[in-house]
């Protein structure tokens, strides 16, 4: 594995990537001198200077450049940013806006006679100029005697002379805006060498709040710190960003100190305090700090009564914490207590106010850190939760403290750990109402260290024996449901379900029972072939999801990863997405630690479409995120997926290092291992060749885990068939007949026409499978279509199956295919026409050169290379010349 970082941030021009529409516009302004003067107005750190930079250094070869930086020491001295052009002026002529504005036309008169090119003023910090200096400057556009070039905050703005260009139409405004993830993401592409995946942008996107110059920063003190890292090519963060690096001290420090001491102050509270009341800030620091602030943007308002103010960015405020010793910090926290009443605080606030106390070595009752240590839990603040939570020492909250500890080890992918606490602390709680989600809990935590479920089981009925009955029989539902799920059957789970749903105790605290029955039932008719049935009995639980909100197991994710499953299984591929989507933008604050399971989930969809590579593109960096955090243990799963699609798509090495990740997986739930084992079956036929890869498929049909499981047995069924194995073609009628749901049905009207061979009810069915969506059968049925139509001397229809086919293999986006069927197919051959087209399209010659060439049509060009795209597999004229026969 390749731990190595590989990566030191470049700092020229750095975020131009992500701002490459406003340099192309300011720099053709300036070209066609369609306006005289461009302001450039942003926020401090969103990258204006940058930009000004890149603006100057494009346009230096045409233009005679001139740089003028504002600044706050000189905005009280008249001219003062002009003294390297007015030199020669006398006392009394260096303070007469004449005087200046000769001497200024004097020196672009000079700069012209060297080259005879225009004059293009660049002024860095113009909100910085003093009235006289943005006076000449805005008779210079005025006159046009040169283009200026201005960048600025919008608070407090530029002087008034160059805003009334502005106004009068004389000037463009541009105004720069945070990074957005798209551009986060385009950044992040350029610097670094690898794949960055979803993971990785997000939490840098959020970290960074799009702020150029914080982006900047985080990367390098990430890098830095060894957890920004690259893994098998991936680059993955290995725990939090850190706060206290050098660059985003060096940025904060910056910042703090061009402000002026009661606005460092205010700053202060509110990075310590945040989220704090307004009025309390008001109180102590003045209302005309708070609106500076605001103004600047530097914090920002809640809509919440009362209003709570907090720094602009969380990393921001932590590194401004840093900054700050104990000793101040106490005096500040103080100063608060006097203005602020706690029982006006919402959750987040009493949160930081415990955090801030502890930090200055205070002590806090036993259960205000509890209830702060699970608000900081429920917002996936692990670091936060543990630490509070390993301070309380009051004998009756100490298990639960340490119920609170195990969980956020659980997040942070400290399996052993969490069990060792929950161990220590889970019959004392066994009758508490998280009683049920602890037992949950500790039995994920010891299954993901490798301990197998029924030895988990007995160890439990041991240790509760002491218990009172009522909760030991509670105790026995959940381990019964568990074992029932773990043998996927479907039959035990659905009476053991009804009678749950049935019982008069439903709604007093039997949410945990019904949630986790109903999903596990709801996998379990899956594999069964029921998904329908499976999708209510998950709908259902997804219904007691509101009531378990902030219980310590992980309830949403693991209803969830059943409702998708039930979705993939009926072939409702939008529906599968639009839960996952769903998920990621109520749940943001779970990515680090859910992300990797869904993105193996976002593969699954993909490859069960046929959508190999970008299945590739999700399942390679979901790995790596299950490396560090496995919460629904899909490591297993997810290598043996990621192996398939690697084999299947001839990346040799990725395939042998998936491959062998999934050997040494730990099993992660006989559900899944099951279908991993196909797929690595699958895989290893796709890597080596020799048969021995579809022997094992067809000795897993034959298993009781297949046979007695017909969603299971089709989806197996498949994976031979994708291989070319045609001889299960009648199983796989016979299991598709016992699968509801459209993925089912579409694979039973396949198999019936394939093995019917009427070339016109083949067409039909590739229509119909493609316009239904699902197009990765569609291209079988048109391969196999060209085939019996090329055998029945029927060219012509024939290559428009050929050419329907390759249609589908577009739209699923795969340039290779080495598919089931496609071997079958008759050869494709370049017309004679297309062969000339694309020798001169090779050779370097445009589309309108080649149509003067050929004496055709550009359109005509355009046409037959388009359609050579489609027959080679590729998506460029620069990929031609590679896939041409030799």
């Amino acid at each position: 594995m390749d731990s190595s970082n590989g990566h030191k941030p470049t700092t020229a021009h750095r975020f131009l990537t992500g701002r490459r529409e406003p340099l192309d516009r300011i720099c053709n302004i300036v070209r066609s001198r369609t306006s005289q003067a461009v302001f450039v107005m942003a926020g401090p750190g969103i990258g204006k200077s940058s930009l000004t930079e890149a603006i100057a250094e494009r346009l230096a070869g045409e233009l005679n450049i001139l740089h003028i930086h504002g600044s706050s020491a000189l905005a009280a001295v008249p001219f003062g940013v002009l003294t390297p052009y007015t030199g020669e002026l006398s006392a009394e002529d260096s303070v007469s806006p004449v005087a200046v504005l000769r001497s200024m036309w004097s020196y672009f008169e000079q700069l012209r006679a060297g080259n005879g090119a225009p004059v293009l003023v660049v002024i860095d910090d113009a909100h910085h100029l003093d009235e006289a200096s943005a006076g000449v400057v805005a008779e210079l556009i005025s006159a046009g005697w040169a283009t200026v070039v201005a960048a600025a905050r919008p608070r407090p703005g530029l002087p008034q002379p160059l805003d009334q260009l502005w106004y009068d139409g004389l000037a463009e405004r541009v105004d720069l805006r945070p990074l957005n993830r798209e551009q986060i993401e385009e950044v992040l592409a350029h610097v670094l060498d690898g794949t960055v995946p979803d993971a990785t942008v997000n939490a840098v996107w959020s970290a960074s709040g799009g702020n150029p110059r914080v982006l900047n920063a985080l990367l390098h003190d990430s890098a830095e710190a060894g957890i920004l890292a690259k893994r098998n090519g991936i680059w993955v963060l290995l725990g939090s960003l850190p706060t206290d690096g050098v660059r985003l001290t060096a940025v904060v420090t910056k910042d703090h100190l061009r402000r002026r001491p009661e606005e460092q102050e205010a700053l202060k509270l509110i990075a310590l305090a945040g989220p704090v009341g307004r009025k309390v800030i008001e109180e102590i620091c003045g209302a005309a700090v708070v609106r500076s602030l605001l103004d600047q943007q530097t914090v920002v308002e809640n809509s919440g009564v009362p209003a709570e103010l907090s720094v602009w960015n969380v990393l921001f405020a932590k590194a401004i914490r840093n900054t700050i010793s104990v000793s101040r910090s106490l005096q500040l926290l103080e100063k608060i207590r006097e203005h602020q009443d706690s029982a006006t605080l919402r959750a987040e606030g009493r949160l930081r106010f415990v955090e801030w106390s502890l930090e200055c070595g205070l002590r806090v009752p036993d259960a205000e850190m509890l209830d702060a240590a699970r608000e900081a839990l429920s917002r996936f603040r692990n670091h936060s939760a543990r630490s509070i939570a390993a301070k309380i020492r009051d004998p009756e909250l100490v298990h639960l403290a340490n119920a609170v500890q195990a969980r956020a080890l659980y997040n942070e992918g400290a399996y052993a750990e969490a069990a060792t606490l929950l161990d220590s602390s889970w019959v004392q709680l066994a009758g508490d109402a998280q009683g049920p989600s602890v037992l949950l809990l500790r039995m994920a935590a010891h299954q993901a260290a490798g301990r197998p479920l029924a030895e988990f089981a007995e160890d439990v009925r041991k240790q509760q024996q002491g218990l009172p009955e009522e909760t030991r029989g509670r105790q026995e539902e959940l381990l019964e449901l568990l074992q029932f799920g773990a043998e996927v059957d479907f039959e035990a789970l659905g009476d053991r379900v009804a009678e749950i749903r049935n019982s008069s105790s439903a709604g007093t605290g039997n949410e945990p029972l019904k949630a986790l029955g109903e999903a596990l039932l709801a996998h379990a008719l899956a594999a069964a072939g029921r998904p329908s049935e499976g999708l209510d009995a998950a709908l259902l639980a997804a219904s007691e999801l509101p009531i378990l909100e902030g219980d310590l197991f992980f309830y949403s994710e693991f209803v969830l990863g059943r409702l998708v499953i039930d979705y993939l299984a009926m072939g409702e591929w939008e529906s599968a997405e639009r839960e996952l989507e769903s998920y990621a933008s109520t749940h943001a604050a779970g990515d680090a630690t859910f992300n990797g399971s869904l993105q193996v989930l976002r593969g699954y969809s993909m490859l069960r479409q046929g959508r190999m590579e970008r299945a590739y593109q999700l399942l390679l960096p979901a790995v790596e995120a299950l490396r560090l955090s496995d919460p629904l243990q899909l490591f297993r799963f997810g290598s043996a997926l990621g192996f398939y699609v690697a084999s299947r798509l001839g990346d040799t090495a990725q395939a042998k290092r998936l491959e062998q990740d999934y050997k040494d997986a730990v099993a992660g739930g006989p559900a899944h291992d099951f279908l991993a084992g196909a797929y690595g079956a699958a895989a290893s036929e796709y890597l080596s060749r020799d048969g021995k890869g579809l022997a094992a498929l067809h000795t897993l049909a034959t298993t009781t885990e297949a046979s007695s499981r017909a969603g299971t047995l089709l989806e197996l069924l498949s994976l031979c068939w994708d291989l070319g194995d045609a001889s299960v073609i009648p199983m796989v009628q016979n299991a598709a007949r016992a699968v509801d749901g459209r993925w089912a049905a579409s694979m039973l009207k396949l198999a019936s026409d394939w093995e019917a061979a009427d070339g016109d009810a083949l067409m039909e069915t590739a229509a119909m499978l493609e316009e239904s969506g699902f197009v990765n059968l569609a291209r079988e049925a048109y391969a196999r279509a060209s085939t019996v139509l090329e055998q029945a001397g029927e060219r012509r229809r024939s290559r428009q199956a050929v050419a329907q086919r390759e249609k589908c293999d577009h739209e699923l986006g795969e340039r290779f295919r080495e598919g089931r069927f496609i071997a079958a197919a008759p050869a494709v051959h370049l017309t004679r026409r297309e062969q000339d087209i694309v020798e001169l399209a090779v050779q370097g010659l445009t589309d309108r050169e080649i149509a003067q060439r050929l004496m055709v049509s550009v359109r005509t060009v355009e046409g037959h290379l388009y359609r050579t795209y489609v027959k080679l597999g590729v998506r460029s004229r620069d990929e031609l010349d590679a896939a041409l026969p030799k």
